[in-house]
């Protein structure tokens, strides 16, 4: 079976050459922000779906948290375990599948990685596996783009140099997904590189919760942790209980 798009990518260099540039001060602040308002229990044990190379993991584990990071990539987990202690660890896994239950106290999903599976039905499944993996009560935290203004502000071409290497950058919505296409040269071998996202806004969402035994508490826009505001915000962020 050809791999999909994501376990092409992610698993990639050239996926951390164009992203070099992430703002870790950015996601640190956000984690101060949830942790301010959930206030999760020194001995509160965190999961990190699709961690990446472990950047919001690590940073909570700094402030004192027992957190597990996961994540389909191969040569991120690799990166990230390098920081791995007693209270920090990484393992590859697909989110579609379940990991431990009843187990954690908190549950997140950040910096759109969500989305990028072909089916409603298998984005409910990864929300049901989160669920399981919380115990009673349990949070997830959700932090998806606000699709609405993606859309409403897509730029359908662009041009990104990193090095020796020329990024073109096309994208487009497509089948309620959007769509970014990343073709470049490094060392005379061309190479081309998808990204798809489903477009899912508000209303999605409060469906797939309901299928996976979720409640919202509360929607955000911004890492300010500032109202959810259809038009302006930047971001969707959910923070959801277990409710069954």
């Amino acid at each position: 079976m050809p791999k999909k798009w994501f376990q092409n990518w992610f698993n990639s260099p050239y996926y951390h050459i164009l992203y070099q540039q992430r703002n870790h001060a950015e996601a640190e602040f956000f984690i101060d922000n949830l942790c301010a308002y959930i206030k999760p229990r020194a001995d509160a044990k965190l999961l990190d779906i699709a961690c990446g190379r472990g950047r919001h993991s690590i940073y909570l584990n700094k402030k004192g948290f027992d957190v597990t990071g996961i994540d389909l990539s191969i040569a991120s987990i690799q990166y990230a375990k390098q920081y791995q202690n007693s209270r920090l660890h990484f393992y590859v896994h697909d989110m579609r599948y379940l990991f431990y239950t009843n187990y954690f106290d908190i549950a997140m999903n950040l910096f759109t990685s969500f989305g990028y599976f072909e089916t409603n039905q298998e984005h409910v499944k990864a929300l049901q596996n989160f669920n399981r993996a919380l115990k009673p009560n349990g949070l997830l935290v959700l932090d998806f783009f606000n699709s609405c203004k993606v859309i409403e502000t897509l730029c359908p071409a662009m041009h990104k140099t990193i090095g020796s290497i020329d990024f073109n950058i096309h994208k487009k919505i497509e089948n309620c997904k959007i769509v970014k296409k990343i073709d470049f040269v490094d060392h005379n071998q061309p190479y081309t590189f998808t990204e798809e996202v489903m477009a899912y806004n508000m209303d999605d969402f409060s469906l797939f919760f309901k299928q996976s035994g979720f409640e919202i508490l509360h929607c955000f826009g911004n890492y300010n942790l500032e109202e959810f505001d259809c038009k302006n915000s930047d971001r969707l962020i959910f923070i959801c209980r277990k409710t069954q």
